[in-house]
């Protein structure tokens, strides 16, 4: 085998147990909106209905619900993160910029084409340009969001996963929790908590990169885009320090080889405190491309170094990016009683790196179109239909239409790309504005590569398992697996599992595949990739702090 396609190795995605055309439990939750997924799309819809709702004297009592599947609140969250702060101003219009929270000011910026000895500053590109934006953690803003929303009288039910969407026809009436407390066979064990429905005249589909409710429900309605969701996964450390970094930092180049799209950030989050971390596109070439193997490696270049040694590495993740921009956006957002928002989406601009801003948007204007739904007392497709009209007139769709092809002319190399995109953003996207045709990642040919041994020292660099620990995973050994993987998986295919995962939960042992997972962080490379993924019991996976 020289090389191969991962999906000719994937399962296909289970529509019949994601979506449950069933009636709701006799002791389901009555809810009248309910947000599954508890990041700031999510919470910034809850807000903005909570608010809207109470300044209503007509509407009445209206129970709203954010669904997070982490035990606490940005448990499970995890980005950069450079923040624009619009959003955040937008649905706190009377707080000062001290009041949200925000850990740094950008003030300098630095951009470096980097080769393996050395590194040379480049102009930074005007879509990178970060003057005025906030370095931040996502964590805590998922729990500042959180606070406000539980203040507001929001329902916010931790620890509850949905598995399925409930159905009635083409409407959507509610989700189904995962169960807890299963034993490794799928039979209940001593602590089992049954699944729990939630009935909602809306269900907002707000759970994240690449949300199994999400692609159930676009494959069922046939909803398509012009090309398919790429994505890229980015693995991050958060390093305390010794020595003070005064300016946000991006790479290009090494270590990543010439045929992979991505590049590095390195931000200060306080005088001691600095997040560094990889992002690489998921159509890479190599079999043997490990992201996490290539961060220990960036961290030994000089650029990195001086200010990671004696330093001590605090905490650890990993997530996947939706990469296609304009083009992949799903033609429809909306159905009877649903609507989509967030990186479930896939509203993330890549030139400027940006997504946190766009989901709280996308998340504020699903409010405002549910609000009017609610009080004409229609909640069908129809009447939600103006959720699609608002993000296509609003920044969301604007900037990510200006820079629709950026990421997309890579596909033609490193430096054709950058040439391109260049170009674009001189013309404002007007040059080589014609849509780019990409594949699915997963349809995109590996070639089977002997990997290169990654040894790490336990100060500077580290293990996979070194990273999982320092995730906080708490999952349980004898619970079931929610990774559906594909029979007689090839010796080939397994060792690129084995590199494509960040987190060690697949292991190829001479021929055979060993699935380890327990180890999952939830990155959700594996359901792109590879093997299914499923969400777990309630509270199970990463416990980031400040990531």
């Amino acid at each position: 085998m020289q090389s191969f396609k991962p999906s000719d190795y994937q399962p296909a995605l289970p529509v019949n147990k994601l979506l449950l055309e069933e009636k709701p439990d006799d002791e389901a939750v009555p809810m009248d909106v309910v947000f599954v997924g508890g990041g700031p799309a999510g919470l910034s819809g809850a807000i903005e209905l909570a608010r809207l709702v109470q300044g209503d004297s007509e509407l009445g009592d209206i129970e709203i619900g954010v669904l997070e599947k982490s035990e606490e609140l940005g448990q499970h969250c995890l980005s950069g993160a450079v923040v624009n702060p619009v959003a955040l101003r937008e649905l706190f219009p009377d707080a000062s910029d001290s009041d949200l929270p925000f850990r740094t000011k950008v003030t300098k910026e630095r951009v470096y084409f980097v080769t393996e000895s050395g590194s040379i500053r480049i102009p930074t590109p005007p879509t990178m340009q970060n003057h005025g934006n906030f370095v931040a953690s996502i964590c805590e803003i998922t729990r500042f969001l959180g606070e406000k929303a539980e203040a507001l009288g929001v329902n916010l039910f931790t620890g509850f996963p949905a598995d399925a969407l409930l159905t009635n026809g083409s409407r959507v009436t509610g989700v189904r929790t995962t169960p807890g407390g299963l034993t490794k066979d799928g039979k209940p064990g001593g602590s089992f908590v049954p699944p729990t429905d939630v009935t909602a005249q809306v269900t907002v589909l707000s759970e994240g990169t690449r949300g199994p409710l999400t692609q159930a429900y676009l494959a069922r309605e046939a909803i398509s885009s012009a090309n398919p969701q790429i994505f890229a996964l980015g693995v991050k450390e958060l390093w305390q320090v010794k020595k003070p970094l005064d300016a946000v930092i991006h790479t290009l180049g090494w270590p990543l080889p010439r045929d992979a799209f991505g590049g590095s950030f390195f931000y200060p989050m306080a005088e001691d405190l600095v997040a560094l971390g990889l992002v690489v596109g998921l159509d890479y070439r190599s079999s043997s491309l490990d992201v996490h193997g290539l961060v220990q490696q960036m961290k030994t270049h000089p650029l990195f170094r001086e200010h990671l040694d004696g330093g001590e590495l605090l905490e650890w993740g990993a997530k996947t990016i939706p990469e296609g921009g304009f083009h992949s956006l799903p033609e429809r957002l909306h159905g009877d009683g649903l609507l989509i928002a967030g990186d479930a989406a896939g509203f993330v601009d890549v030139p400027s790196l940006k997504g946190i801003h766009y989901a709280m948007k996308s998340g504020m204007l699903a409010a405002r179109t549910i609000f009017a739904a609610l009080k004409k007392g229609d909640t069908s497709r129809s009447a939600l239909a103006s959720y699609d009209d608002a993000v296509r007139g609003s920044y969301i769709a604007d900037d990510m239409h200006r820079t629709r092809n950026m990421r997309l002319s890579f596909k033609d190399g490193f430096y054709v790309g950058g040439l391109k995109a260049g170009m674009m953003t001189v013309s404002g996207g007007k040059l080589f504005g014609s849509r780019i045709s990409v594949d699915e990642d997963a349809t995109e040919e590996k070639t089977v590569e002997k990997a290169r041994e990654m040894k790490v020292d336990g100060k500077l660099t580290f293990s996979k398992l070194d990273g999982v620990f320092r995730s906080g995973n708490n999952t349980r050994d004898d619970m079931p697996s929610h990774l559906d993987v594909a029979p007689n998986v090839p010796p080939e295919v397994a060792g690129f599992y084995e590199h494509m995962c960040p987190a060690a939960v697949y292991e190829r042992q001479e021929d055979e595949l060993v699935v380890n997972f327990s180890n999952c962080v939830d990155c959700k490379t594996t359901d792109i990739l590879g093997p299914r993924w499923r969400p777990r019991e309630g509270g199970a996976g990463t416990k980031y702090k400040r990531m």
